[in-house]
């Protein structure tokens, strides 16, 4: 994992050698509100604006796929109040981003357990991914209410379900089959994962998907994440040497 930055000159980017799918775990909006003595969703506000520039930027590079770990089913463990301000900011997002998903050409879709959204958030997520479903220049995947663990768990029993009932015989299971009954099917693969906060981990997200992603660990905490910091990431990932276990 790199954890600082390339100094190069970001606009040497090579159009024909961007990743095709970004996966992002945005992390560190309370420690960026902790720092400057504000309440943690004044952190998570500054932090939908940091997803506001980095869904544009993907965009206007042509990156095909975007994923954001947005929430996490372990997030559901915060105070309510801190959950309930969450929600209500994704909710007041959704709304505000529905026309410029429309105008930049972006469909949003969403991986997570969608029937624990609170209604209203569902009613606005669900009426944004019809309004943007025909939409072919970028998909923008927020993950929310997702566990990667509990993503795999559904997968197995389904699998399971379909072998007892004599659809699936047990040695025909592969990798692919199980890739398409993944949350995540019809997607694919991220080529490239982005963690910011200096964190070292994955945290429970796309643990089957990420399995030869090129891994990135930036310090910088999500609020302040640029696009100069992307780009310079993207020019790091252009060198790297993806063998995928071959030689």
């Amino acid at each position: 994992m790199n954890s600082s930055p390339s100094a190069d000159n970001p606009s040497e980017l090579e159009p024909n050698q961007l990743p095709a799918h970004v996966a992002i775990i945005m992390d560190g909006n309370g420690r960026w509100a902790k720092k400057r003595l504000l309440n943690r969703v004044k952190g998570h506000e500054s932090g939908s604006q940091t997803v506001r520039t980095i869904v544009r930027t993907c965009r206007e590079l042509g990156i095909r796929y975007l994923t954001l770990y947005a929430f996490s089913t372990e997030n559901w463990q915060r105070p309510k109040a801190e959950v309930e301000a969450l929600m209500a900011l994704l909710t007041r997002f959704l709304q505000s981003e529905k026309s410029e998903l429309m105008e930049k050409n972006i469909r949003l879709r969403m991986i997570g357990q969608i029937d624990r959204l609170p209604p209203k958030v569902r009613k606005t997520l669900q009426e944004t991914m019809a309004a943007t479903q025909d939409k072919k220049g970028m998909d923008l995947i927020l993950a929310l209410s997702y566990g990667a663990r509990t993503e795999i768990v559904e997968m197995v029993k389904v699998l399971a379900q379909k072998t007892k009932r004599g659809q699936v015989e047990p040695e025909s299971i592969t990798a692919d089959m199980v890739a398409d009954h993944l949350y995540t099917r019809e997607i694919p693969d991220p080529d490239l994962l982005i963690r910011t906060s200096g964190e070292m981990r994955v945290s429970n997200f796309l643990l089957w998907q990420i399995a030869y992603s090129e891994i990135f660990v930036t310090p910088t905490l999500w609020p302040d994440f640029s696009k100069e910091e992307l780009l310079q990431i993207l020019k790091d990932f252009q060198r790297r040497d993806r063998r995928f276990g071959a030689v």
